[in-house]
């Protein structure tokens, strides 16, 4: 008398059914299979290509967020370099004005003939009055300013260029001082930092 054992195969795979059964209801998934290797908590199968979506889904938002905090970095940073440089110039703005009034007071407290020297240096303004001389020299981007027979003090830095000519008028001799400073940023701006300022002495007269 024989009896026909099942193959170990087939036993393996009744057990396998056997044991889904007991887990819940639901289609059992078979380990061989590769698209369908992944099962649920009752035994549904769920597709392999779920983790792959979720995968790129992951790196689809983590490449906008690198995007996003690049533009506002960017942004950030040009703002405040802007805001730097219109710090830096508002100063620079406010200076150049308190040195533009005291020279306009020098010139007009001068009680002699105002004459302009030449120098290797640069021409030198030489303002006379009551207490001694004032002068105004430009030299390597820089305006001095002395009062005789102190020495010379810088007023100004960062000059790019400065011209002091005499403007003859009608009844009487004005001054021009023309001054530009250099541009604090390296990009070329929408407007110069040029100033013209212009003084008239009270004893000048033309005749």
């Amino acid at each position: 008398m024989k009896f026909n054992f099942p193959s170990r195969a087939f036993l393996t795979q009744g057990m396998i059914k056997d044991r889904w059964a007991k887990v819940g209801r639901g289609t059992p998934c078979a380990p061989s299979a590769v698209e369908n290797r992944t099962c649920g908590a009752h035994g549904v199968t769920r597709p392999a290509s779920d983790d792959a979506i979720t995968l790129i889904e992951c790196l689809v938002y983590i490449s906008v967020l690198l995007i996003l905090l690049g533009v506002g970095y960017t942004a950030f940073y040009r703002c405040m370099e802007n805001s730097l440089a219109l710090r830096r110039s508002a100063d620079d703005l406010a200076n150049v004005l308190h040195v533009g009034e005291r020279w306009r007071a020098d010139l007009r407290a001068a009680t002699g003939p105002i004459r302009l020297e030449g120098n290797p240096d640069g021409s030198i303004l030489v303002l006379p009055n009551g207490c001694g001389e004032v002068a105004y020299q430009f030299t390597t981007n820089a305006v001095l300013r002395r009062v005789s027979p102190r020495p010379w003090t810088t007023l100004l830095e960062r000059v790019k260029s400065s011209t002091m000519t005499s403007d003859p008028r009608p009844n009487v001799t004005a001054w021009r001082w023309e001054l530009e400073l250099q541009p604090r940023s390296r990009k070329p701006g929408r407007v110069r930092p040029l100033f013209t300022f212009i003084g008239v002495a009270k004893a000048s007269s033309t005749k």
